[in-house]
């Protein structure tokens, strides 16, 4: 099969889905008599079925991609997977095996009696109650620093899994998941003020950007003590 075959595949899927949400969803004329029930149709069984054939048939084609490149071309290279956030004015890293979910920010309920300063409060995720902990706080950022403002930067919650269940950590942008090299992970170092910088692993140079590297293991110890 070639490769134009496997996208001729693709296009004719699509081609093949009633994308029901274009025309009376959320994105259409709001007619569909399921949406007062799921409020959006991104909830709908519907959508969700539409979603995992199209993403099947993207997955074929990364196969077959990857069956069929020439093998010169091929480059084996160590990476690590993080996810690149910003407090403030600094970006942070850390590693996406310990992340859950990125999410809109949403409002977060103060409690009475809090444990410790880090406690913003708790955060409804899905409809569960998730203990919500101020990353500036535990990492002992100068909350006063306010990062590059622009209408298009949303703040984001990132939801961990920790020791014990999940947690929310907002942050003031996202910029995405990257794979990084393990050599330039490795090569990261701290020096001056940076050596004393809590639960930091080291600092690199990462597209013209100071990139700071979280300890994950020292962070989320930081992060069960602050919720007992």
């Amino acid at each position: 099969m070639s490769g134009l075959t496997a996208q001729n595949l693709i296009h004719s899927e699509a081609q093949d889905i009633d994308d029901c949400w274009n025309r009376i969803g959320i994105f259409g004329d709001k007619s569909c008599a399921l949406l007062a029930e799921h409020i959006h149709c991104r909830n709908c069984s519907v959508y969700s079925a539409a979603a995992t054939r199209l993403l099947d048939r993207y997955s074929f084609e990364q196969e077959h991609v990857a069956q069929y490149s020439p093998r010169e071309l091929e480059r084996k290279v160590a990476t690590r997977s993080l996810m690149i956030f910003r407090l403030g004015d600094e970006w942070l890293g850390l590693a996406t095996r310990y992340l859950d979910e990125v999410a809109p920010l949403q409002s977060i309920h103060s409690l009475p009696h809090q444990r410790s300063r880090a406690l913003l409060g708790v955060a409804n995720v899905r409809g569960a109650l998730v203990p919500c902990l101020s990353l500036v706080e535990l990492l002992g950022l100068d909350p006063t620093l306010a990062g590059p403002a622009s209408l298009r930067i949303m703040p984001r919650m990132l939801i961990l899994a920790a020791q014990g269940g999940a947690v929310v950590l907002p942050v003031d942008e996202v910029d995405g998941i990257h794979n990084i090299e393990e050599s330039v992970l490795n090569g990261a170092s701290l020096s001056g003020e940076q050596a004393s910088a809590k639960y930091t692993r080291g600092v690199l140079l990462w597209k013209t950007r100071s990139l700071r590297l979280l300890d994950e293991e020292q962070l989320l110890g930081a992060i069960a003590r602050s919720l007992t």
